[in-house]
């Protein structure tokens, strides 16, 4: 089963007020065997954009389908020399409070493990270990013929001797690690094959309209099973991949709390959303917890 593009969703009731208590997750921490479950929200301090927040990138950018990625050879050119250009800024992306507060919270052994809607890796930089990244990661690329992996930055690096002096100026960086390119900028960018097999390559991460591998999903069902609680971190749940663990916790009655600034989809699967910035409300809990934050980068 393939999903659709999701790109915005409207409730039929009208939004619970979110609080800016930050008692209950602190709560749940504290009893640990807590599973998180995160969204581009955790990234946004570090630079890299949401989609649906506000300013999100879903307002002025369409993200790369499977099927269009899969069929055409310009929409290919102009995805790769897009995120030729957005895998720098990637590259540099740091983790920041919040990714540094979850890695405390597990070194605590508070946490059951982590699932990540993101592709950024800044869970794993910020020494998370038990990380299940859900739509895959822009570090890792895949031919589609042969199924060979390869770093990304070898990839960048074939990509960059192929279009020398290719160094247009984007208008922006979406989440996805895609940047805002015209036609007249992507031009005859070149986009290099697999260097087994000739075959295309794509990064490892789950297009819109492309299935999550059913062994991923079910590995996090198991997780969500085993958590005595589930904690929605900077996730709007617009798509189902997401939505759909916090609805199975629901059913299993096992409590879910959200922290996200703005409502989301999963509000009324919660016992309580914490409407406040990421990082400050981690670093907070962590304080009020006794859980020290290693700001040191991980070895």
């Amino acid at each position: 089963m393939r999903m659709r593009p999701t790109l915005s969703w409207s409730s039929a009731e009208d939004p619970a007020p979110g609080t800016t208590d930050p008692e209950p997750v602190a709560d749940a921490l504290s009893a640990g065997g807590v599973l998180v479950l995160s969204g581009a929200g955790i990234s946004t301090e570090s630079g890299i954009p949401d989609y649906r927040g506000e300013g999100g990138s879903l307002s002025r950018h369409t993200p790369m389908t499977y099927q269009e990625f899969t069929s055409s050879v310009q929409a290919r050119r102009r995805y790769w020399a897009r995120s030729h250009l957005g895998w720098r800024t990637f590259g540099r992306a740091l983790p920041n409070a919040g990714h540094r507060a979850v890695a405390a919270f597990e070194r605590q052994g508070l946490l059951s493990g982590v699932i990540t809607q993101n592709v950024d890796g800044l869970h794993q930089a910020a020494g998370s270990e038990h990380v299940v990244e859900l739509h895959g990661s822009l570090a890792r690329v895949v031919c589609l013929s042969c199924g060979t992996f390869s770093p990304r930055r070898e990839l960048a690096r074939r990509l960059q001797e192929a279009n020398t002096g290719f160094e247009p100026m984007p208008a922006e960086i979406n989440p996805d690690g895609d940047a805002d390119l015209t036609d007249e900028q992507v031009g005859d960018f070149r986009v290099v094959p697999c260097a087994l097999c000739g075959g295309i390559l794509k990064p490892d991460v789950v297009f819109f309209g492309e299935a999550v591998p059913p062994q991923r999903v079910e590995d996090c069902r198991q997780l969500v099973r085993a958590a005595t609680s589930l904690l929605v971190l900077g996730s709007s749940l617009t798509v189902m991949s997401g939505l759909r663990f916090v609805r199975q916790a629901a059913q299993d009655r096992t409590p879910v709390l959200i922290i996200n600034r703005d409502p989301t989809r999963g509000d009324r699967h919660a016992l309580t959303r914490v409407a406040l910035p990421l990082g400050p409300a981690l670093t907070t809990i962590a304080a009020r917890l006794g859980v020290p934050v290693d700001w040191d980068e991980p070895s």
